[in-house]
């Protein structure tokens, strides 16, 4: 359920501010019953709203899961030639957006959506959302070094949040080791350059969870729907963060 002005406004009808005129006229309508009160709330999915009779037709809303592979752009065009995201996704007629953005050396979990407000809510730096990467890197890391990343360590755009660091695999004979991480923030090649600060830089990098959504053994490639409960929790995530942050 949102406002009816805040629906209106996101189906393209006029501004919200407009929006808000056109319902105090009595120019909108809700299942056939005018509206003038601000701040009734409808839910486009199931209610029938016009304006002076005539649908709306709110665009429906939706979120992906996808599992990029490593040499896909997280873009919706490339001058390259190389593959895009929107590539792999299929049936799908809606103009979706990447929630955030993978590189295009990094593969794993990738969020799609046309939902504006749901996107920011994700991304916006105050809700820090945690991402969880699997990190294999050159060399064998001390468990000095990575209390270095646990701590929070300095980059060339200031010091990084405490993250959340873990052996996952070790592999003496290749001299490399696969590090779990997870941090709080979003910057450009944040893994990569935190990892390079203590002096093992990443050779592959993989997403396997965003908030409590978990990538688990979906193949390279293939992208579903997220479920109503999964959307919930997402959005209960970033506001957990949020207020959390905010102590």
């Amino acid at each position: 359920m949102e406002r009816l002005q805040k629906i209106l406004a996101q189906a393209g009808v006029a501004s919200r501010r407009k929006c808000e005129e056109l319902i105090l006229a009595g120019q909108v309508q809700v299942n056939g019953e005018t509206v003038t009160t601000l701040g009734t709330k409808a839910d486009p999915a199931t209610d029938t709203i016009t304006v002076n009779g005539k649908n709306i037709g709110a665009e429906q809303k939706l979120y992906l899961l996808f599992n990029k592979p490593k040499g896909v752009i997280t873009s919706a065009s490339d001058p390259k030639g190389r593959k895009i995201v929107t590539d792999y996704l299929k049936g799908i007629k809606e103009r979706v957006y990447p929630v955030g953005r993978l590189d295009y050396d990094t593969e794993g979990l990738l969020l799609l959506t046309n939902d504006g407000e749901f996107a920011h809510l994700l991304t916006h730096p105050k809700h820090h959302v945690p991402k969880t990467y699997l990190a294999t890197v050159k060399g064998v890391p001390h468990g000095t070094e990575l209390d270095k990343l646990k701590k929070g360590i300095m980059l060339e755009d200031g010091m990084t949040a405490p993250a959340e660091v873990e052996y996952h695999d070790v592999d003496p004979d290749q001299k490399q080791a696969t590090i779990s991480i997870t941090i709080h923030e979003g910057r450009n090649r944040q893994v990569r350059r935190m990892f390079e600060a203590i002096g093992h830089p990443v050779t592959r990098l993989k997403r396997i969870s965003f908030g409590n959504l978990f990538l688990g053994t979906m193949k390279r490639g293939v992208y579903r729907h997220l479920t109503k409960n999964e959307v919930e929790s997402l959005r209960q995530s970033a506001h957990t963060e949020s207020r959390r942050n905010q102590r």
